[in-house]
């Protein structure tokens, strides 16, 4: 069931009975809590009907338009009885959709005895008010049954931190319209507008009322980016502070079996379910490559098309794995008919993140239920590196292996490194990422021979500069760039 307690509706904010008023925004949070229907046996699911306007650009599976926002419903706990879309060039200013649809709609939602109706657009509160007026009950578009799974699934502090100020941020600007109601009051004026709004004497505390929500809602913003930018600051420190050791991100679309991925290939145990968006908090493991190598694997949250832009920039320090990533494992749900629109829409959001040049092995997923046709329209789009693999039953993963060997390795070298004492840490930290062949201690401090991979010895000499000193078999004092100078 959807959380009763949206913004619209916790706080009778949207309500056109001036006798509401005497319920303001209190709390500093003033979208809805965590959704909580699932741990509630006593609570009835919401019976919804989804619509959509199709418009020239959308990227929505035309066999199925509504087959995502579907399961993106049901994963938040919602029985889907029916549904409707529209064709049109744009959205209608008022409602969304058309007179007729609209009317169709009511018809839909009153036969089904639904409880409300989910749009799979994003609509101003003016469209939704206009909609709500026909058909009397609640309306939620695209990316508020977004923000709610999300508010559902946060399980840790920073996810819960990152998934309220998205909602606020998307609450903030409807606030005005979610109180129209005491703009009409402090429309002032008297006349028609008077006798509407309620009289003199109730004008100033609507006025005073909207202002004091909107800095409830603008201080609750600015700690909570407070909050946040301290925890990306650690996060982004944590990241660096492993700059020494090859990193790899997994990326991909919501419920393209990432999470099942790791689990395969590590002991990780981390939670895999055939929902949407099943888990958000970012999990890094070792990972042992069959070359007797290991790099640091790491599962981040999926994506979607038409991700709210407040949700990408709130969810950055959770992203930062996939930022400062080597090379990104892209994850495509194969088996999907719109696995290619799935990959366009991951590769926007990581635009947005500046990861567009990351280097990627794109793995085609689910390959044992894939269509041949999908398949073939995949490996057509010729990326770099395409590997066909399945999470489920192992096919291709030791290929995967290899490959991610190959380039963690690059080309190794044997060599004598001298350490001073004093760097103790850089003696364990060469050890663990290089085969030490010999090791020999001197007044001044170790000689390891070891043979390294090329990539290990830039980043150790980038991250000690003076501690380090490489030398080839003849004894002289290797030169070489750091990975910065590359």
């Amino acid at each position: 069931m959807l959380s009763e307690g949206n913004p619209r509706m916790r706080h009778s904010i949207r309500s056109d009975n001036p006798s509401n008023r005497s319920e303001p925004l209190r709390s500093p949070s003033v979208v809805r809590e965590p959704f909580r229907g699932r741990a509630d046996e006593k609570a009835t699911p919401e019976r919804a009907v989804l619509a959509g306007v199709l418009l020239p650009n959308t990227q929505a599976d035309l066999r199925d338009p509504l087959g995502e926002l579907k399961a993106l419903a049901e994963s938040a706990g919602v029985i889907v009885v029916d549904g409707l879309i529209q064709k049109r060039q744009h959205l209608d200013t008022h409602s969304g959709l058309g007179k007729g649809k609209l009317q169709e709609l009511l018809e839909k939602v009153t036969a089904h005895d639904a409880d409300l109706v989910i749009m799979d657009n994003d609509l101003a509160p003016r469209q939704i008010r206009g909609i709500e007026k026909i058909i009397q009950k609640k309306v939620l578009d695209r990316s508020e049954l977004i923000l709610d799974i999300f508010a559902c699934r946060a399980k840790s502090k920073e996810a819960q931190l990152q998934v309220e100020l998205a909602q606020l941020e998307y609450t903030a600007p409807r606030l005005r319209g979610m109180w129209t109601h005491l703009e009409r009051i402090a429309g002032g004026g008297g006349g028609a507008a008077t006798a509407a709004g309620g009289g003199v004497g109730t004008r100033g505390p609507g006025e005073r009322q909207i202002e004091i929500d909107r800095r409830i809602v603008r201080d609750r913003v600015s700690h909570l980016k407070r909050e946040l930018a301290e925890i990306d600051r650690r996060k982004s420190q944590e990241v660096k502070a492993r700059g020494h050791q090859w990193t790899v991100s997994i990326v991909g679309y919501t419920n393209a079996g990432k999470s099942t991925l790791m689990n395969k290939m590590t002991d990780a145990g981390r939670y895999a379910a055939d929902q949407l968006f099943a888990t958000l908090d970012t999990k890094t493991v070792r990972w042992t490559l069959h070359d007797g190598t290991f790099v640091l694997l790491s599962d981040t949250v999926g994506f979607i098309r038409d991700i709210p832009h407040h949700l990408v920039a709130s969810f950055r320090a959770t992203l930062e794995e996939a930022i400062h990533a080597d090379v990104l494992l892209h994850i495509v749900d194969a088996s999907s008919p719109i696995a290619r629109q799935q990959m366009d829409a991951v590769d926007a959001v990581l635009a947005d993140l500046g990861c567009a040049d990351t280097p990627q092995i794109t793995v085609l997923n689910k390959i044992d239920v894939a269509d041949h046709g999908v398949v073939v329209e995949l490996l057509s789009l010729r990326r770099d590196c395409v590997i066909e693999a399945s999470a489920l039953t192992g096919e291709g993963l030791d290929r995967l292996n290899e490959e991610v060997a190959r380039r963690a390795s690059g080309s190794w070298t044997v060599l004598t490194l001298r350490i001073p004492h004093s760097a103790g840490r850089l003696v364990s930290e060469v050890a663990g990422l290089a085969d030490v062949l010999a090791r020999r201690y001197t007044e001044e401090g170790v000689e390891l021979d070891v043979r390294i991979s090329e990539i290990h010895l830039r980043r150790l000499a980038g991250q000690y500069p003076h501690d380090l000193a490489a030398f080839g078999a003849d004894g002289r004092r290797m030169e070489f760039k750091t990975e910065e100078e590359y």
